[in-house]
């Protein structure tokens, strides 16, 4: 059976059962931002919180059905060191790189890019109107990887693989394992898990989770209760970190979307620099070094 297969869609699939779950240690609201060319954001996951969330670096939530908010799009621009993410929930946005990839992102659907030793790319959107909504989420690089060959990897909707729980929450699985599925992408060094989970009013969601690994959970619609936490929209959890807690437990109020994310943590030097990612500042330097001098992307200033 593939994952494409409209009976493990609806299939009814056993919850791994979470015998500690762990609390939230503290809410965040995201920063209102902009980036790209004037496209208007909230910055979720802050500059300030990447050694707490280790190995994830950033989360972008953008929303809008005012073209004027993301009609520019993000022109090219360079990145090192680090993957991007993009998780698109409505809207058409077109990828273009200078390692000669091109992807369609649309209503569902996912594109995974390493970025490594350098790449130059654009996402612009394919519309003129209507809503535009979805994530970024930016995902370190161990040391070793950094400098690796860029990569890219387009899913569309049809291809994520997903899972209906017993208490009928749909569960689409991008990164890492969920009641038996794999997820769309896997990374050996820091284990992402990325789950969308979408929980009618009422039902309760288990999943297990590595007590080693940051996780945290974004509420995008409707509100959550997370042990004796009230999660509502447009806030993260941050879950505590618990030697003796297996897993998380969520519990919908009214019907609700959230993203739960998790990794290992790596655990190295974090340098950033705008786009470019590194482990210490002479490879900042040499980042920028490199893309002034057309090394990253074939640019020159």
């Amino acid at each position: 059976m593939t994952h494409t297969d409209a009976s493990l869609r609806s299939q009814a699939s056993a919850e791994p059962g979470v015998r500690r779950a762990r609390a939230v240690e503290r809410l965040v609201r995201g920063q209102a931002t902009s980036d790209g060319a004037g496209v208007r954001l909230t910055r979720v996951l802050t500059q300030d919180l990447q050694r707490r969330l280790d190995p994830f670096l950033m989360l972008d939530a953008f929303g809008s059905d005012n073209p004027d908010d993301y009609i520019a799009g993000f022109p090219d621009h360079p990145h090192r060191g680090f993957e991007t993410i993009t998780y698109m929930i409505a809207g058409r946005m077109l990828h273009r790189d200078s390692a000669g990839h091109e992807g369609l992102l649309q209503n569902g659907g996912m594109q995974w890019m390493t970025a490594g030793r350098g790449v130059v790319h654009s996402e612009i959107p394919q519309q003129e109107s209507g809503v535009m909504e979805g994530f970024q989420l930016w995902l370190n690089l161990p040391a070793h990887d950094k400098l690796r060959q860029p990569w890219y990897r387009d899913v569309q909707a049809a291809d994520i693989p997903r899972r209906r729980s017993a208490e009928g929450v749909d569960v689409f699985v991008l990164a890492g394992h969920s009641g038996g599925v794999a997820g769309a992408v896997t990374r050996e060094t820091t284990e992402p898990l990325y789950l969308d989970l979408h929980l009618p009013a009422g039902a309760r969601f288990e999943q297990a989770l590595d007590p080693s690994h940051n996780a945290f959970v974004y509420v995008y619609r409707g509100e959550l209760r997370i042990g004796e936490q009230a999660v509502p929209a447009q806030r993260m959890a941050i879950l505590a970190n618990d030697p003796q807690a297996d897993g998380v437990v969520l519990q919908a109020g009214p019907e609700t979307r959230a993203l739960l994310i998790a990794g290992r943590p790596l655990r190295e030097p974090i340098v950033q620099y705008g786009p470019f990612v590194m482990n210490s500042q002479q490879e900042i330097f040499e980042a920028v070094r490199d893309f002034r001098e057309g090394r990253i992307g074939g640019y020159s200033g």
